[in-house]
């Protein structure tokens, strides 16, 4: 516990501050300025003897989030670390993109503004780094088991730490170029800087972690060849099949799934070469889809020079504070302004597409029409229909599952209802030795999830190789994220 009175002497929520935006669209850096630690500590100072911590609920890892609260509080930078580490093996991606449950379900929150747990999070690790405490933990005895897993994305790198620290040889293969799945190529730079990725990776290559680029399993390996050269293989290769929109004009040019955009841009960015690359400068946008991802266009856009983006949601604006149906301690839908909000553009709520409009194939607008509800679905409303111009359009409407075609045709896997590789509960799936965890099992989810399942799939993995494991496992299968909706 912090200070006793904390929260009473410190009532106000106060978190970094973002760049101006006249400065930060000049560029791709983080959007927050450095944290000042006497801020910090005073807010760390505001997580209260609660006596149950929710917070422990709301988070999928289990952060011990009092214990490192109070050792911020206390400036043991060194001890919060250990403390955070305990139960996350990387607090500064969640720390800057994790939309923090554990927030929503602090107790504090019930009448004041919660406890900046992200914030102090991210203080830790960003600390921990600059005062090298961040050292590699390479195993006291191999157990001479090998251990393939297919994708570097959140859970694939966590499956992959720990399996190596409990002794195994582990392989992580990566079709792109570089290792890190959607947090390089998915996240632009001004959320996340790419070497947040590069540290980590160098971290786990000294506990002799091995890392295979640009091997696409399923096409320069077969799934069945990979599994005989492995004693177990775990799949975390992520959800990323787009959700598409099947209206009139979908095949006009200009019309794009929105992470086909936003990873040339971070290629780009990185330096690398890109043919043909989707560049919105001059253009008119159009978003459709009002999440994360539609947020993360929106900036990207912003950057390269749009000359107006108009983003487009089919439901309501969600509202500024918790409502009835999502009491404390659930998280809420709330209306939430990014970044990226800040800086340009203009959102659109009760907008249905009717369809995308154009000439001599290139897309030159989006007819939309306010919706209304018949029979119990949200229709577009008769006499409402209007263009809106556009030269560009992101759909970012969510992903429907697994690129599971390969997978399944090679080793017999089974897909579940919803195009996910089915999993039992010890997160085995029907193929003997191969394990699935993070979105390929359980669908599109956040990045505190896409851990904590590596790290449960990794303490199965070592069961499995090895009759017993000591490996924390933080989630089941079976679990689900603790909110309403």
């Amino acid at each position: 516990m912090a200070d006793p009175r904390g929260f009473l002497k410190v009532t106000n929520r106060e978190t970094a501050k973002r760049r101006p935006v006249e400065v930060r669209i000049m560029d791709w850096k983080e959007v927050y300025e450095k944290r000042d630690q006497g801020t910090l500590k005073q807010q760390a100072s505001r997580c209260m003897d609660c006596g149950v911590p929710f917070c422990h609920q709301g988070c999928p890892l289990g952060n011990l989030i009092p214990e490192w609260n109070d050792l911020t509080w206390r400036g043991d930078g060194k001890g919060a670390i250990e403390r955070l580490h305990a139960t996350n093996n990387f607090p500064e991606f969640t720390g800057r993109l994790c939309p923090a449950p554990c927030e929503s379900s602090c107790v504090l929150g019930i009448n004041q503004p919660a406890v900046t747990i992200k914030e102090v999070e991210v203080s830790i690790i960003d600390q921990a780094f600059e005062n090298d405490w961040v050292q590699p933990h390479a195993p006291e005895r191999l157990t001479g088991k090998t251990v393939a897993v297919v994708g570097s994305g959140p859970a694939g790198l966590a499956a992959a730490q720990q399996l190596t620290r409990a002794g195994h040889t582990v392989a992580v293969y990566e079709r792109d170029n570089k290792i890190g799945g959607l947090l390089r190529y998915g996240i632009p730079d001004f959320k996340m800087e790419k070497h947040h990725i590069d540290r980590r990776i160098a971290q786990m290559e000294a506990e002799g972690t091995r890392f295979r680029a640009g091997v696409n399993i399923g096409v320069d390996i077969t799934w069945e060849d990979l599994r005989s050269r492995f004693d177990a293989v775990v799949v975390t290769t992520g959800a990323t099949k787009p959700r598409d929109l099947a209206v009139s004009g979908r095949e006009l040019s200009g019309v794009h799934f929105a992470m086909d955009y936003l990873v040339q841009a971070n290629r780009a960015v990185a330096g690398e070469a890109v043919e043909n690359q989707i560049i919105a400068d001059g253009k008119n946008v159009v978003i459709l889809g009002g999440g994360d991802t539609g947020a993360d266009c929106l900036g990207t856009a912003t950057r390269q020079g749009a000359i107006s983006v108009t983003t487009l949601a089919i439901g309501q604006q969600p509202p500024t504070e918790r409502t009835e149906n999502q009491p404390w301690p659930t998280y809420p839908t709330l209306f939430e302004v990014a970044s990226a909000h800040e800086e340009f553009g203009e959102r659109k709520y009760l907008h249905s597409t009717v369809e995308f409009v154009g000439e001599n194939g290139k897309l030159t607008g989006v007819k939309v029409a306010d919706t209304e509800f018949v029979d119990g679905k949200r229709l577009p409303k008769a006499g409402t229909e209007r263009i809106i111009p556009a030269d560009l359009v992101f759909l970012a409407l969510g992903f429907t599952g697994v690129e599971g075609d390969l997978i399944a045709e090679q080793s017999s896997t089974e897909l579940d209802s919803r195009g996910n590789l089915a999993r039992n509960n010890k997160w085995s799936t029907n193929a003997e030795g191969v394990f699935v965890a993070g979105d390929a099992g359980r669908g599109q989810s956040l990045i505190v999830w896409a851990i904590a399942e590596g790290r449960a799939a990794a303490a199965a993995v070592d069961e499995y190789l090895e009759g017993m494991t000591e490996l924390p496992a933080p989630v089941k299968p079976t679990d689900k994220a603790f909110s309403v909706r």
